[in-house]
């Protein structure tokens, strides 16, 4: 049996430690940089986990290089969505890859409102099972 104390959300690296601090962010940050990754910040007030296309906060950050501007740009995010889930990528442009390579949350509401695992009997007795979540019980601009 898995346990999930506290029922945080556990999607992408570092899911399962307690939230990274700014100083971990930033080394976080700077070695995804000395990579040659892009990064990107994004937010949604829905973290299902078919959901992979959060909203991006500003342009992903290619051009960038200095740890500190992205910082910078994670607290705006962090101010203007304080009820969403924040979450920094990684994206490796590199020939052969041309996927994001590292990904975590920087930011979660103050209640996480979990998931529920929905039953379906369907035909010939075989059994469904999707997750439904919690937060999509309210409006869009409703949820937090």
């Amino acid at each position: 049996m898995m346990t999930n104390p506290g029922n945080r959300l556990t999607q992408g690296q570092f899911s399962f430690l307690p939230d990274l601090t700014d100083a971990q962010i930033t080394a976080q940050i700077k070695w995804a940089l000395n990579k040659g990754w892009a990064v990107s910040v994004e937010y949604t007030d829905d973290p299902h986990p078919r959901n992979t296309y959060w909203e991006m906060f500003g342009n992903p950050m290619f051009d960038l290089k200095d740890p500190a501007g992205i910082l910078m740009e994670i607290n705006n995010c962090r101010k203007t969505f304080p009820n969403h889930y924040v979450r920094v990528t990684a994206f490796d442009s590199t020939r052969g890859w041309e996927t994001p390579r590292m990904s975590y949350l920087v930011n979660r509401p103050k209640k996480e409102p979990g998931f529920g695992l929905v039953r379906q009997e369907v035909d010939g007795r075989n059994i469904r099972y999707t997750v439904h979540s919690y937060a999509t019980d309210k409006g869009e601009m409703e949820r937090y």
